[in-house]
């Protein structure tokens, strides 16, 4: 495996690696594999390049999980190295756990994971689990340990609590008044996070708020 190729094709696809860490002998991975390099859409560019792909024009179900697939499992191809994802067939992949073993990725206030760079739009299209060791810096802050917290009282009907995220108040908000653009804009929530909020395109969250409804 070639990193500066392997890096170049993660790049061109739109992607950008949120988070590394070190394969543990529980991870469901090859054995072969030593680390494991966390996938996320490279803000704003990568927008412009899913709209231009064959999946989000033929308006099928689920077309930004059928790009993910086709586009990691071919830079893993390319790269001679495992795709893994967060959909697809049970047990599902640990990609919560994996995100905060990264040390770039904590769980905020609001129970959702936070990025050090994306905040709460932090979102994870796929992984590779690559069979060599690269240097993981652990020494990165929490950005909700200097925050006031806005996310906790951004929501207009409460949808966060420490039980968890209550997604039938939250849909029926949403398909209702919606009083903060949820749908248009985005969760009002993740948007009060002074963290990244500015790299996600709103019809970029238009598009996520409907996959949500469905």
């Amino acid at each position: 495996m070639n990193n500066v190729s392997l890096k170049s094709d993660i790049q061109s696809a739109g992607l950008i690696i949120l988070g590394k860490l070190k394969v543990t002998k529980n991870d469901p991975v090859p054995k072969e594999a030593k680390t494991i390099l966390m996938l996320g859409p490279d803000e704003p560019i990568f927008w412009k390049i899913f709209k231009e792909s064959k999946e989000f024009k033929k308006k099928e179900a689920n077309p930004l999980d059928r790009w993910s697939k086709r586009i990691i499992d071919n830079i893993a191809r390319q790269n001679d190295c495992t795709a893994l994802y967060p959909f697809g067939r049970k047990p599902y992949n640990p990609f919560f756990s994996w995100a905060l073993r990264s040390g770039t990725v904590w769980s905020s206030p609001v129970h959702l994971a936070v990025h050090k760079d994306r905040g709460l739009f932090v979102s994870f299209r796929g992984a590779l689990a690559i069979n060599q060791k690269t240097e993981i810096n652990h020494d990165y802050e929490n950005p909700c340990t200097s925050c006031s917290a806005p996310c906790l009282s951004a929501c207009p009907v409460d949808a966060f609590t420490d039980a968890g995220h209550d997604v039938v108040k939250c849909k029926n908000h949403i398909t209702s008044l919606d009083s903060c653009n949820c749908k248009s804009l985005g969760c009002n929530t993740r948007r009060a996070c002074p963290v990244g909020s500015n790299l996600r395109l709103s019809e970029q969250s238009a598009f996520h708020m409907e996959s949500f409804l469905r």
